[in-house]
């Protein structure tokens, strides 16, 4: 059972939210973090990372899906279930190819999409609702990662090819997101910045009570 609640209480559109994870398994999962905490440490944190994402997702009431690679993993198949969420294939490529494959298959349904990584703890369900109803006055919504990149983003069209050679994993891409969409006159909304997990320098945006992976000592 859902707790989806209708579009109309939130926004005038009809919004989907895709959620674009990888399995939190090791060697798979957090593969930067690990180099300093360990593959089993991080696979470890993906893991409650991503199922503290999905209780958020759920408790948003918006209709929401896990996209997850590779698809029919045990542990994605048991967080979907879960979260009562529906569980679907990543496409292959670069991550601007499943952006825009995720994208196109929820707009397809739904007038407007939001897509998440799993990665961000901060991200509450009023920062979702909030570009939910900022996409029914904006053409693309965006809450920014401290680190260059965004932890949501939302749009309700897609350019073709618009994520075509983006610097992806650097702090250009939000430069670069905000140039190409100014060119094409594009109205933007943009939300306060948010942390997300990566490395471990960026242990320290856990919340308080959840105990940080120990940092190996590498030889």
């Amino acid at each position: 059972m859902t707790n989806e609640v209708p579009t109309h209480v939130i926004t005038s559109l009809s919004v989907a939210l895709v959620v674009l994870a990888k399995a939190p398994v090791p060697g798979l999962a957090k593969t930067r973090l690990a180099l300093t905490v360990g593959s089993e440490a991080a696979a470890a944190l993906a893991y409650r990372l991503l199922s503290h994402t999905l209780a958020t997702v759920r408790d948003s009431g918006l209709s929401a899906t896990l996209c997850g690679a590779p698809h029919g993993h045990p542990l994605l198949v048991e967080l979907a279930e879960q979260a009562g969420v529906e569980l679907t294939a990543q496409s292959e490529g670069d991550l601007g190819q499943r952006l825009e494959a995720a994208m196109s298959q929820a707009l397809c349904t739904h007038d407007a999409v939001l897509v998440i990584g799993s990665d961000c703890p901060g991200l509450t369900v009023q920062h979702l609702h909030q570009a939910a109803r900022e996409l029914a006055r904006h053409d693309a919504v965006f809450y920014p990662a401290l680190d260059g990149g965004y932890t949501l983003i939302g749009l309700r069209r897609i350019p073709t090819g618009f994520f075509y050679d983006m610097p992806w994993s650097t702090r250009s891409v939000m430069p670069e997101t905000l140039r190409r969409l100014v060119a094409l006159g594009w109205q933007v909304w943009s939300g306060e910045p948010l942390a997300d997990i990566d490395t471990a320098d960026d242990l320290v945006h856990l919340p308080k009570h959840w105990p940080a992976p120990r940092v190996e000592q590498m030889t």
